[in-house]
């Protein structure tokens, strides 16, 4: 099966560019709840501020159509402390930062991974 749809998605409320973005601050906020359950019983507040608009935040400009490789449709997984239904790959560089795998040419949106 492929992840590409015949047509939009029902719920498309956001520009396709934000996806990796929105999943970034989908990821912070379940990170956050978790980390508060984990540390309530010691009386540490874990908070975070949640924007009510997408905020162009550095490096997020470098990722806007850029296309990368990863596993959608997933059932729910948990990853340390998220639960996640994709799979992001990319490898460490030698200071461990993650560099995204990505297509050596430009390929169909939604394809297969092989």
């Amino acid at each position: 099966a492929t992840a590409a749809y015949p047509a939009p998605p029902p719920a498309m409320t956001v520009p396709t560019t934000m996806s990796i973005y929105g999943a970034s601050k989908a990821a912070l906020e379940r990170l956050t709840i978790g980390l508060a359950a984990e540390v309530y019983a010691d009386g540490i507040a874990v908070n975070t501020i949640a924007p009510v608009a997408a905020v162009a935040t550095p490096g997020a400009e470098a990722l806007v159509g850029r296309q990368v490789a990863a596993v959608l449709n997933f059932p729910p997984r948990q990853i340390g402390p998220m639960m996640s239904e994709v799979l992001t790959l990319g490898f460490p560089d030698a200071e461990g930062a993650v560099v995204l795998i990505a297509p050596s040419q430009k390929v169909p949106d939604g394809g297969r991974l092989f």
